[in-house]
């Protein structure tokens, strides 16, 4: 029997959410609407193969709140796709420096002419980009020519979606892609999925993040998901009611300290503050 506490569908801003609407062998379909309706590609995408993140290199504190799908189509264009839900402050900088990983596994040995196949780096955001303080949810980075303005490169490729400025309601909707971010931001306020999806890719979707829908193993995993991101939720919100700004690093260690002080465990407190678990331990107050 499905919890009712747990509300009809899964949230989609979790770890288990996430991988289950996109990161699976069974969601493919969807995860391929998805990147089609996203990137201005001539062709569009048929199939996509998932690859093993850890060759990535990411490390062991970003996976705490960074949730990754890494995979590559028929045409071996590569696609990093990253739900990030707590603000960081080099966010740029780690998004180029994880796309360069799958610059460099491109790499072939012996006689190689260093032609590489395009890759894009997609990132979700459940925040604000202070680089972008304009309206606009949508960004699209490539290598670009500063005088004449145009495309140098196109080969690496940024999208990034900041979730936090998509405020579009149902009837103001322009195109499939915002009708996938209407879902993922609306998710779980639906009891049952609106008629307006029905016979749409993400009716698929909606089946796949049913609760009701999920064997036990798959209700049980999912209730520790959002028990973490619950939990981290509270750190953030408790961080914020101390009035710290987060991501400047001469506070980092106020907030720690006042996490400490609140019996907030280890790992949250890495998480909302950035902070080595050394640095962590070392701190007294």
């Amino acid at each position: 029997m499905t919890d009712k506490s747990l509300g009809t569908f899964i949230n989609p801003f979790t770890d288990f959410g996430f991988k289950k609407i996109f990161g699976s062998e069974e969601s493919k379909p969807l995860l391929i609407s998805f990147l089609n309706d996203l990137l201005p590609i001539k062709h569009k995408i048929v199939s996509l193969e998932f690859k093993n993140i850890e060759k990535l290199g990411m490390l062991e504190e970003d996976r705490r709140a960074i949730f990754d799908i890494y995979c590559r189509d028929e045409k071996n264009q590569e696609f990093i796709v990253e739900l990030q839900r707590a603000k960081q402050e080099h966010f740029q900088d780690r998004a180029t420096y994880y796309a360069s990983f799958l610059i460099q596994d491109q790499a072939k040995k012996g006689k190689w002419d260093f032609e590489l196949t395009p890759i894009y780096f997609i990132g979700i955001l459940d925040f604000s980009l202070a680089s972008f303080p304009d309206d606009h949810y949508l960004h699209f980075g490539q290598i670009t020519d500063i005088y004449s303005k145009e495309v140098m490169f196109k080969k690496l490729n940024f999208i990034y979606i900041e979730m936090a400025k998509f405020k579009k309601q149902e009837s103001e909707l322009a195109n499939h892609l915002e009708w996938w971010l209407y879902f993922l931001r609306e998710l779980v306020t639906f009891d049952d999925m609106p008629r307006e999806f029905q016979g749409d890719i993400i009716e698929d979707a909606f089946a796949l993040a049913k609760l009701a829908n999920m064997s036990y193993e798959d209700r049980h995993a999912y209730e520790l998901s959002l028990k973490y991101y619950r939990d981290f939720i509270n750190v953030l919100d408790t961080a914020k009611q101390e009035g710290i700004e987060i991501g400047i690093a001469q506070e980092k260690m106020k907030v720690a300290i006042a996490l400490k002080k609140n019996d907030v465990p280890l790992e949250l407190i890495m998480v909302a503050t950035g902070l080595t678990r050394e640095e962590i331990e070392q701190l007294s107050f």
